[in-house]
Order: structure tokens, then sequence, then C-alpha cells
């Protein structure tokens, strides 16, 4: 059996009864579970607002556009980012007519800070962080950093689901969150995510922008007996962002086994590492800070011969990923190639393992064979 990178796995019993009480209700959109979903994610993580959207992608468009109109950011001032990441990452910036001002990562595949304080310009007003695969990296000094120089956080946390930092999940101390519920993340629903901002008076904005700017949207305009209230205002040129009821009753069930299945991987990325670790001198692993307890999303290694490799692994019915391609390499960012060297090594050498909770120490053991034959060969 064919061996993927990424495998969902849902408790469907307890997803179908959740989504039996919408469809029983007869509200599958906005409201009811998504309300729930909201709070169950506020009590889980700590923040303070938490709004649920159909995707990470438009909640990382609303929170640089919102944060932009809130501080009166002109077009072309910059937000530092990573080129190591997903596109939606910074066309969201480019959504904007801000300018992604692209920061170098370091050997834990996030933002490193010396580079980050070298892109700071007049026109910098915040950081884009992306804990990719669910490693903080050195997020404390970016934080440090925002703090002494006035910028906005923002934390594109898609791969941060159930990640926690000195026992505690990070965030707090971020402008925005913006988390994803995609298909194969961590926590999977077929696609959705939240959007999280530290003040509760954006948190009410958001909840504008993402009902097209309506103030008031059909859950707040429905009442207990049935009413529905019509008439209401346009505050914004927003957008249709908000996340549905049959999307937030797969979250709800999901949510209660996400520190389990996170567990799990974390045993996954045990068993990748030991099965490896007598090729460490042939590899690299990405490397973890002391307090990070990733959500293991991902398992990378970097590698000579990437896409040889990838070829051999195929062979054997394994099929890898790679996270990311430079961003740098795609025509719109192509003003900063060259700018960051060590994510144009990782761009060219990175691969993402299978990393699903079906996998068995025996799938490991067979990938790791198939990678250790081919880099001593």
């Amino acid at each position: 059996m064919a061996i993927q990178v990424f495998k969902a796995k849902y408790e469907i019993n307890e997803c179908l009864n959740e989504i039996r009480e919408c469809l029983e209700a007869g509200w599958t959109g906005l409201g009811f579970k998504t309300v729930q979903f909201e709070e169950a994610w506020k009590k889980y993580t700590g923040l303070q607002n938490t709004h649920f959207i159909n995707s990470s992608t438009i909640g990382l468009y609303m929170a640089i556009a919102i944060l932009k109109n809130e501080y009166n950011w002109k077009n072309q001032d910059e937000i530092i980012t990573t080129p190591i990441t997903f596109i939606s990452t910074n066309h969201a910036i480019l959504k904007s007519d801000l300018k992604p001002v692209f920061a170098d990562i370091d050997d834990t595949m996030c933002l490193d800070p010396k580079s980050v304080k070298s892109r700071i310009s007049e026109r910098t007003k915040a950081v884009m962080y992306v804990g990719i695969g669910g490693n903080m990296g050195n997020y404390k000094e970016i934080v440090n950093i925002c703090r002494e120089n006035g910028l906005k956080l923002i934390i594109d946390a898609a791969h941060m689901s159930g990640t926690r930092l000195d026992g505690v999940i990070p965030g707090q101390e971020a402008d925005v969150v913006v988390y994803s519920y995609q298909a194969v993340k961590n926590l999977p629903t077929a696609d959705s995510g939240m959007i999280c901002f530290k003040d509760s008076r954006l948190d009410e904005i958001v909840r504008k922008y993402s009902w097209l700017g309506i103030n008031k949207d059909t859950y707040a305009r429905s009442s207990n007996n049935g009413a529905y209230k019509w008439k209401y205002d346009v505050d914004y040129l927003g957008d249709k962002g908000h996340g549905n009821s049959v999307m937030a009753a797969i979250g709800l069930v999901q949510l209660k086994y996400l520190d389990r299945d996170n567990s799990y991987r974390r045993q996954l990325s045990k068993w990748y590492q030991k099965e490896l670790d007598h090729l460490k001198d042939k590899i690299k692993f990405v490397r973890m800070e002391v307090g990070c307890e990733s959500s293991c999303h991902l398992f990378q290694i970097l590698v000579e011969r990437r896409d040889e490799l990838i070829q051999e692994l195929n062979k054997n019915d394994i099929y890898p990923g790679v996270h990311y391609i430079t961003n740098t390499d795609y025509k719109m960012y192509s003003y900063a190639k060259g700018s960051c060297t060590y994510a144009d090594y990782v761009s060219a050498h990175v691969l993402s393992l299978p990393m699903h909770m079906y996998l068995t120490y025996e799938d490991v053991k067979k990938i790791c064979n198939v990678i250790s034959c081919f880099v001593e060969s």
C-alpha cells in the first residue's frame, strides 16, 4: 500500500453525530456550531478572541487588510516575512498593496532574528512569523525585536495547532494569530481556520469583514423565536470569509483528540530520528529550540540529491513532499532572489517525510531503509 506524505484521520462517527445536529436544526451556516467552536478554541489556547473563518488564507488576507486600515499604513509599506512558506503567507501582503521583505531563515526553518533585524527600515510595519512544521524557532527573539522597534507581529500558525512553548500555547504576545484546519492539517476539517486578534476591537471588525462588511451577521439578526432582523448597514468592503457550522462541527470533534494525535506525531518524529541517526553526517535535521513542544505537522530533513531521492522513494510506493520552494523563485517575488542564502539552500535540499496518524513503526523503518540505502550508495 502506498505511503502518502499526509492522510487525515477523522473520528468519523462523532463527526457525523455533530453534523447531524446541524442538519436536524436546519442550521449549517454561520452561527450555532461556529460559536461553539470559537469558545472551545478560546478555552484550549487561552487566546482572548477567536473568529471561525473558511480558510487560513482568507484570515491572513483580512488580518493584514485590517491592520493596514486601522494603523494607517501606506501602500508599499513593508512587512518582513519568510521565503520558506506556502504562498498564502506572502500573497496576503501583496493583496493589501504592501511589500514583502524577505528575511532569511535559520536551522529551525523559521525566521533568523539577525536577518530580521537587518531588514528593518523606516517603512517596516510588521513581521510575519511562520511556525513552520509546528516548530517555534527563535520566536521569543522575534517578539523582542517587534517590541523594541514598534512593529506589529502576525503569526501564520497554519502548522501550529497544539504547539506549545514552555508549556503554553504561543501567540498571546502577537497582534494576530491565524490557524488552519485545512484537510491535511493536524486538526483537519474539509477547510477552515481561525483568526485571533489580540485587540477585541479588531475582533469586532474582522467579524464584519468576514461577512462582506455587514454590521450584523445572519446569526445576530435571528432571534430565538425565528424573527429575522433584515435591516443592517455595511461598514467595510469585506469578504465572504466566515466559516460554517458543518466544518465547525468537525472541528469540535477533532479538537478533543488534538493533543493525543500530536503526541503520536512526536513519537513518529522520534522513530524517524532514531532510524536515521546513523546518517547524521550525511543528512541534516531541523533544530528544535529548548522548550518547544512542536505539533510535528512536518518531519523534514535536508539531503543532497533530494530530487533523485524522491524518485527512489516513489519507486518504493513512498510519496514524500517538499515544504517549501523558496518564494523568491516565483516570478512576483523574484525581486528578492538571492537575498536569503540559507533559504535557497533549504529550497533545494528539504524533504518532508510522511507524517500522519496511520503511519506505523514498520512504515517509518521502511521509509528510513530506502533513505539509508540511497544516501549510502
